[in-house]
């Protein structure tokens, strides 16, 4: 029996944002599209359309986070929308309540829109299977599973510099295994029509099952960003490893850190990527993160302008 995307509604709309996994090629390009309308309003005196006056918006942040809570908090205040921060450590989830009745007592303030990071992979499909009809959620990063505007903020940054995915090798290159990034990176690129996605790392932090999702994975950097137009870095993600993967980050860094001597295995103009937070001396050197070649800086302004136009059109849609 077909079962119909939880992210789209019976028209093909975005109703919800939880995975670039399974949405189509429209609809990744539909928010790329509305991201570069609002890139400019960053630049303007007053920075604010009123797309969501009157719209409610409550993040909800059970990890830490800096930069994405921060820019899904500016986003929604430059639609205009009414903005909650629930302070999760002093929240009623720490007496014992559940995520769903937290999320029922919140939709009876009036929610509009929810942005959820979640240690749980999976816990902002299941917020979505339970909240009204009105009412649209946002993945901003589950577990190890996605962290669809990361993703999507990295294809718009990647569209800036290069224009057309058609052409282009893509490098992702690090911890693998724990990144939501990377998986949420691999099927917009590929989605996209990108021809040549490796992912680059050590035997034991890349995943054995990425040959399915169309990728080439490469065990040495040498081999991982030859040729490359884009390397994406990724964060040593110690918080989740259990056990010895790694002998040490000094290790780490001495086979697939990012040097300016490694990177002209690369194009020449090749451009520089990572998620944040950046750890200096494991997986990237600083002379690379304040480069010519470094684009991270840009990913961040941009993910303000994408995570605007993915707030603007799942409230748009109705279920």
């Amino acid at each position: 029996m077909y079962k119909r995307n939880p992210q789209l509604n019976k028209n093909g709309e975005l109703i919800h944002l939880l995975s670039t996994e399974g949405l189509p090629k429209e609809i990744l390009l539909q928010v790329l599209d509305t991201a570069t309308s609002f890139v400019s309003v960053g630049n303007r005196e007053v920075k604010k359309l009123p797309l969501l006056r009157g719209k409610s918006v409550f993040n909800l942040f059970f990890e830490n986070s800096t930069r994405t809570r921060t820019t899904f908090e500016i986003a929604a205040k430059r639609l205009s929308a009414d903005v909650i921060n629930l302070d999760i450590a002093r929240s009623s989830t720490v007496k014992g309540e559940t995520l769903l009745d937290t999320i029922a007592n919140l939709s009876a303030m009036a929610a509009d829109l929810f942005v959820v990071r979640h240690s749980e992979s999976g816990a902002p499909y299941l917020i979505a299977q339970h909240v009204a009809p009105h009412v649209h959620v946002v993945n901003a990063g589950d577990g190890r599973h996605a962290h669809p505007t990361q993703g999507l903020l990295d294809m718009y940054t990647i569209r800036h510099f290069k224009q057309d995915f058609s052409q282009l090798s893509v490098a992702i290159v690090g911890d693998v295994l724990h990144s939501r990034v990377a998986r949420s990176d691999i099927h917009a690129l590929t989605t996209l029509g990108c021809p040549d996605v490796r992912v680059v790392g050590p035997k034991t932090l890349v995943p054995s099952d990425m040959a399915p999702m169309g990728v080439r994975v490469c065990n040495t950097l040498q081999e991982g960003i030859a040729g490359c137009d884009v390397v994406i870095m990724l964060r040593m993600q110690n918080e989740r490893m259990s056990g010895a993967l790694l002998p040490s980050s000094q290790e780490f860094f001495k086979s697939f850190g990012l040097t300016p001597e490694r990177l002209q295995w690369a194009k020449p103009d090749a451009i520089v990527m990572h998620p944040g937070p950046i750890n200096r001396g494991v997986e990237i050197e600083s002379a690379v993160v304040d480069g010519g070649h470094s684009v991270i800086l840009s990913q961040v302004t941009f993910g303000i302008a994408v995570r605007m136009a993915a707030l603007s059109i799942v409230a748009g849609n109705e279920a």
